[in-house]
This record gives C-alpha cells, sequence and structure tokens, in this order.
C-alpha cells in the first residue's frame, strides 16, 4: 500500500562547532537570498569577505558552549522529534527530517522520498510563525527541487502553526513549573527580522509599521506577518498563563547591522525593566520549536549577564517544545490535516 511523505524541516546547524563548519553553515544560511535580501553581488561582498570570514570564529565559540555529547541540541530535538512523529503515524506514513541549510539536506530527504514511492508529501517547515526568510525558504527550496522530477506528487505546506492550541499549551505548562507569578516581568522574545522584510510582506503597501501598535492585532492584511502572528502567539499564550497585557512584553532579539529591525529589541527591553526595579524575568522564545543556540546560548547566558549587570537578579528561559507529548500530537495532526 502507498505511504503519504511527510517532511519535516528546520532551521539548521553546522555539522560540527569547529569553524571550519561553521563557516559553511554561515555561507550558505547567510547567502540564502530570503535571508539577506539584497542584491546577489553586495550580499556575496558582505556575507563572503566580511560576515563569514569576521563571525565564525566567534560563532564557532558559542555553538561549543552549547554542544555536548549528544551533538546539536537542535539536531538532537529534531530527530526525536521525527522519530516520535513516525511512530505516531505508523506504516501508513514514511517520515523524514531535513534541515533548510547543511545536513541532512532537504534534497536527500526529498530523494528519499521519491525512493519511497509515496503517494503524497506534506511539508512542515517548523517554524510555528511564517517568515518569507524560513518558511518561504523552504518552501521556495522544495519546490525548485521537486520541479525537476519528471512526476510531481501532491505535495501541500503547513505555512505557520502560531495559533496551534497544542503548541500553546506544551509552552503554557513549560512556564507553569517555573511559577510565572514569582517573576516581575514575562518576555516573549522572538528571532529578529529587518523592517524592511515585513513590509515586503504588507501586499497593500499602505499598512506595515504605519503605526506603532500595526502587528497587536492579527487581521487579513497582517496574517502572514511575522510580527503580527509572533504577538498573536504571545497574546494566547499568555491567557492561558492568566497574564495580563501589563505584566508581558512581546520584543525581538538576534538582530545584524544597523538598519532598523523589528523592534523593540531584547536588549532595550531589558534595560527599561531594569531600569523600572524589575529583578526577575521569565522568558519564553516562542519562534523555535527546540532548544538551540538563541534560547540555550543568547537568552540563557547572554541576556541573563546583561539583565544583571543592569541590576536585575535572574532571565530564566522557559523551554521550548523539544520532544514534549503534545507537540509531537500537534505535528502528527499538523502530518494528516
Amino acid at each position: 500500500m502507498s505511504k503519504k511523505g511527510v517532511l519535516l524541516v528546520n532551521l539548521g546547524t553546522p555539522d560540527s562547532p569547529e569553524v571550519k563548519d561553521v563557516k559553511k553553515y554561515l555561507d550558505q544560511f547567510l547567502m540564502d537570498g530570503r535571508v539577506i535580501d539584497i542584491p546577489k553581488f553586495n550580499r556575496t561582498l558582505l556575507v563572503k569577505g566580511i560576515i563569514v570570514p569576521f563571525r565564525s570564529l566567534k560563532t564557532s565559540k558559542l555553538y561549543k558552549e552549547i554542544w555536548d555529547e549528544k551533538g546539536s541540541p537542535l539536531l538532537y530535538y529534531s530527530k526525536i522529534q521525527t522519530q516520535l512523529v513516525q511512530e505516531k503515524l505508523g506504516d501508513d506514513y514514511q517520515v523524514e527530517l531535513a534541515m533548510r541549510y547543511q545536513n541532512p539536506s532537504i534534497e536527500s530527504a526529498l530523494e528519499r522520498l521519491k525512493a519511497g514511492l509515496v503517494e503524497s508529501i506534506k511539508v512542515i517547515p517548523m517554524f510555528p510563525q511564517y517568515a518569507s526568510a524560513s518558511t518561504g525558504s523552504v518552501m521556495q527550496l522544495v519546490m525548485e527541487l521537486v520541479s525537476k522530477w519528471q512526476t510531481i506528487p501532491p505535495i501541500s505546506f503547513v505555512n505557520s502553526f502560531h495559533d496551534n492550541n497544542l503548541m500553546l499549551e506544551v509552552f503554557a505548562e513549560n512556564a507553569t513549573k517555573h511559577q510565572p507569578e514569582t517573576y516581575d516581568h514575562v518576555l516573549f522574545s522572538f528571532h529578529g527580522l529587518p523592517e524592511r522584510q515585513l513590509l515586503k510582506c504588507d501586499h497593500t503597501g499602505n499598512y506595515c509599521l504605519k503605526n506603532d501598535d500595526c502587528c497587536e492585532t492579527l487581521n487579513d492584511t497582517n496574517k502572514f506577518c511575522y510580527s503580527a502572528q509572533g504577538h498573536h502567539t504571545a497574546s494566547l499564550i499568555a491567557a492561558k498563563l492568566g497574564l495580563s497585557k501589563d505584566k508581558y512584553t512581546v520584543c525581538f532579539q538576534s538582530r545584524l547591522g544597523k538598519e532598523p529591525w523589528v523592534q523593540p529589541y531584547t536588549t532595550d527591553v531589558l534595560k527599561k525593566l531594569a531600569a523600572e526595579g524589575k529583578k526577575r524575568l521569565l522568558v519564553f522564545s516562542p519562534a523555535f520549536v527546540a532548544d538551540c543556540l538563541e534560547t540555550l546560548y543568547e537568552i540563557t547566558v547572554e541576556y541573563h549577564e546583561e539583565f544583571k549587570a543592569l541590576g536585575g537578579e535572574h532571565v530564566q528561559l522557559v523551554e521550548s517544545l523539544n520532544d514534549h507529548p503534545k507537540f509531537i500530537e500537534a505535528l502528527v495532526e499538523l502530518a494528516k490535516n
């Protein structure tokens, strides 16, 4: 009997934390025209001439901080997620894992599905909120690769799952372990994007960033906006925890370069809260489905140290979805529906 194919795709990770592998990863990642969306000549000069040569050593050191005997946390949890989804779906499905950058590659995963003679392929980019630089990039590459096949099976994509109730429940449950009521403030810190990428998603040309609260309510105009979907995710998790709007802040981390990125920046929010006398912060990172460099180091180490230097006491990360049974159930539902 024919099987249905499921392709889970996460962002990627170097093959090792060594400089040579970090260089390969950064080069492939940052040369993606949807990640740094400027003319290719300029992008090549920037990435190959400046970013990769000067950032690889530092980034390698950061990866070594989170790498353990299991390897890359992102890859480790992605493999477990894939295995558990396969077990739940059973023999009627063939589930494959791919990374948008580095290994296992999308091309190799698609070839395995083709060799398995699957009758259809469901692609699930593992990014709760849609962004051109993440979900859009996965979709584009899958379509480019499959377009070269002589026989193209039915293919469908999950655009986003920012409001998936099971996912929201996992974040809320993980937060409850830390007793949110004992913290002075809660942050929902999403990975950042250049503002120009949000503007490109506004097909009307007259809504995005025209006022300070354009992302706070999801509507037909901003329904594919990464920031608006992020605000929506945060509000839904906050509702499950009974947090009022004055008890939490949505912010954005990991910006690169000097041009404006989505605001407020997490570092600025830390300064503001410290100045207000806040001492203990609970931080969600709901743009990721598995703990990785941006959660395990940037939040747990860098933001904790930065906040303490400003007079705060503690920054506590809410664990990501990882291998939580409810998240596996959510992926199974996305694969089936």
